[in-house]
């Protein structure tokens, strides 16, 4: 193709729409990394309250042995206590990690979702790139067509002037 006044305006356009179509793609693949975040950030919360739940399990252990420390021999029984705070950890324990676990299975399931449709949607956009890359190009060929017998007819009446 010959160099014409407007071949720059074209690379500019062709440049800005092949930029385009890359950083739709790369929006694309941020949200993915998003997704992937969010449930690797749940599995750490996840680990983190069973953490919390031992945390304070021991700690009113520790409190119950430091109160009986206190008292004169057999004054009270702390065992009972001591079997009622670990009842309580492990059903709120049990509790929150059912819940965990099933928020964690929804965004795993949420990430797979929207991997599909990012990749259904980065089909279209290269289709559409393509496309419009293409009527791009055409059109350049056009144009360039036009100037060369604008060009030529030019030459033409220098010729016969």
């Amino acid at each position: 193709m010959t160099q014409n006044p407007l071949t720059a305006v074209f690379d500019a356009q062709r440049t800005a729409l092949e930029q385009s179509q890359r950083f739709a793609h790369d929006a694309l693949e941020a949200q993915k990394t998003s997704m992937s975040a969010m449930a690797d950030a749940l599995e750490t919360s996840e680990s983190l309250a069973e953490s919390n739940a031992e945390f304070t399990r021991s700690a009113l252990h520790a409190y119950f042995d430091a109160l009986e420390s206190t008292m004169p021999e057999e004054a009270a029984e702390f065992d009972d206590m001591r079997d009622l705070v670990d009842e309580g950890v492990d059903s709120a324990t049990e509790a929150q990690m059912q819940s965990m676990e099933a928020m964690i299975e929804a965004v795993h399931e949420s990430e797979d979702a929207y991997d599909e449709f990012a990749d259904n949607y980065a089909e279209m956009i290269d289709t559409s790139f393509d496309t419009a890359l293409e009527a791009h190009e055409q059109m350049e060929r056009n144009v360039s067509a036009v100037a060369e017998n604008v060009e030529e007819t030019a030459d033409e009446f220098d010729v016969s002037a």
